[in-house]
């Protein structure tokens, strides 16, 4: 199971709901923190750990492939649900703990622990729409100058998805699309990464440079994509009649970043680096290989131990004028699933975000 949490977003969390907790006991009872904190957080927590997919994954997708009126109605049901259990296990506590506690909560409570979870839940929800980068630097102003600073680029392509849409149908692509890219997420989540725009059947993941190099995080996070469709590849024949081969190119250097946009907002990337991690993205048909990286940027950190490069020489790049160091990368005498395992055995903690 994955947390979909940083542990100081936990932490965070924990204080805003119990903090929470405390203000309303104090102006309702005028005292009782420690018992409004309790049931804050076992009526809350709860309600979060589902919004996150932490608990009950197999209902939240249920709930989420409903139509609007349907994912209301149930999305009500299951909250107020996980508050009555919630709050008779506070309960149940305190009076272990020799404190009076109350096992069924009242329709004022309920109402309560709603109005603490929601706005929580609403803006995860926007910080999962932008990505955590975006959202923090959105929220700060960051770029609302323009700002040249390095990064990393990582381009994903779908192979193949112009005869699967031939075959299949649009809709049935879009859901097949859809489903790649909710893969790549957790990879991109667990190395820092952000991923910046779809295009096509193409995702856009980016970096800050220092986190990208710091244990090659970019390349452990293509592998772990390319792993993650593996270990699946059984239920993606099964319901895809295919299993999704994937394209990748890594590439790092200078950028200007700016917020730009008036009624929708957005921060963008322009500079030389991008449109060179596009072309390179391109030699994997010329060259027939999966992975590639400029040179410039895979000398700038040290390879993992299951991972081999292959040279493939300096290569001109449309609209650059200098040639591009091209070197592939694969696994080097183990399958993506060893991959994985190699990777979780040398893996380090990365720096924060």
């Amino acid at each position: 199971m994955r947390w979909r949490f940083s542990t100081l977003e936990f932490i965070l969390l924990l204080l805003v709901v119990a903090g929470s907790g405390v203000a309303y006991a104090w102006v309702v009872y005028g005292d009782g923190g420690l018992i409004g904190a309790t049931y804050a957080l076992f009526s809350c927590m709860p309600i979060l750990a589902f919004e996150r997919r932490i608990i009950f994954r197999r209902l939240y997708r249920k709930i989420h492939s409903l139509a609007t009126p349907g994912f209301l109605l149930s999305s009500i049901a299951v909250y107020f649900a996980l508050v009555n259990v919630g709050f008779a296990a506070a309960g149940l506590l305190l009076r272990l703990a020799g404190h009076p506690g109350e096992m069924i909560p009242s329709l004022n409570v309920l109402l309560v622990a709603l109005a603490i979870s929601g706005p929580i839940i609403f803006v995860l929800r926007v910080r999962e729409l932008l990505c955590r980068d975006v959202f923090l630097n959105l929220l700060t102003g960051r770029y609302r100058k323009p700002i040249q600073e390095e990064r990393v680029f990582l381009f994903v392509d779908l192979a193949g998805s112009t005869s699967f849409a031939e075959r299949f149908g649009d809709l049935k692509t879009q859901e097949y699309l859809g489903r790649v890219f909710a893969t790549m997420a957790d990879p991109v989540l667990r190395y820092g990464g952000s991923i910046d725009d779809y295009i096509g059947d193409a995702a856009v993941i980016t970096w800050p440079f220092d986190r990208a190099i710091a244990d090659a995080a970019c390349i452990r996070c293509v592998f772990d994509i390319l792993d993650q469709i593996d270990a699946d590849a059984h239920r993606w024949r099964k319901e895809y009649g295919e299993v999704p081969s994937l394209r990748a190119a890594l590439h790092g250097g200078t950028i200007v970043a700016a917020e730009i946009g008036v009624d929708k907002h957005k921060i963008t990337y322009f500079g030389d680096t991008v449109n060179t991690t596009a072309r390179l993205e391109g030699f994997c048909r010329t060259f027939d290989r999966q992975v590639l990286i400029s040179s410039d940027l895979l000398r700038r950190m040290r390879l993992p131990a299951f991972v081999r490069s292959e040279d493939l020489g300096e290569q001109e790049v449309k609209g650059r004028g200098q040639k591009l160091g091209v070197f592939a990368l694969r696994v080097g005498g183990l399958t993506h699933g060893g991959a994985k395992a190699s990777a979780e055995a040398n893996r380090v903690a990365l720096p924060p975000s």
